[in-house]
Parts: C-alpha cells; sequence; structure tokens
C-alpha cells in the first residue's frame, strides 16, 4: 500500500516506514504531523472524492540543512566574480500510517 501526498510545493509516493525530506515544516522533533493525500493505492487506485476522508501521519525525526551547494557567478574579461554558498533546510519524517 502506498499513498501520494503532496507537501511543500512538491508530490512525495510513500508507503508506511519511509524515512522522506520534506520542505522545512513548523514542527518540533517527536510532534506528529498530517499530509494532504492526493492518492491512495490499496491494490486499486483511488484519488479524488474517494481519498478525501483519507490521511497519512508521520513523526518529525529531525529539522536540518542540506549539504552546502555553491553558487558561482562570473562574467568574463570585466574581472566579476563572486561566490556563494546555500544550505537547503528540510524536515526528516518517518511515514506511521497510511488511513484511507
Amino acid at each position: 500500500m502506498y499513498a501520494i501526498i503532496a507537501t511543500g510545493g512538491k508530490q512525495y509516493k510513500v508507503s508506511e516506514g519511509d524515512e522522506i525530506r520534506v520542505e522545512k515544516l513548523d514542527a518540533a522533533e517527536g510532534d506528529k504531523v498530517t499530509f494532504d493525500v492526493i492518492a491512495v493505492n490499496d491494490g486499486s487506485l483511488k484519488a479524488g472524492k474517494d481519498v478525501a476522508s483519507a490521511k497519512v501521519t508521520a513523526t518529525v525525526l529531525k529539522q536540518d540543512r542540506a549539504k552546502k551547494v555553491i553558487v558561482y557567478r562570473y562574467k568574463r574579461k570585466s574581472g566579476y566574480h563572486k561566490k556563494n554558498g546555500h544550505r537547503q533546510p528540510f524536515t526528516a519524517v518517518k511515514i506511521d500510517s497510511i488511513e484511507g
């Protein structure tokens, strides 16, 4: 059984026990969170009105930031160059149950 959830402008295919990284959520470690369900597959795919009451619950494992990505801007012949780094924050969650 799997579900497709939406959070942070992205969609994720999850099953029970999966650990995924999603865009930063406003929740502390150990908190329970629920996600919007787009579709559920338990032998046959259900979507739309069929999954209106479905929900996916998960536990927040940690709040962290991803590895640094280097952004380097350069314009030739003018001597212009600029180096920046960026670390995107994320929330690691473990899927506890899929009800639907």
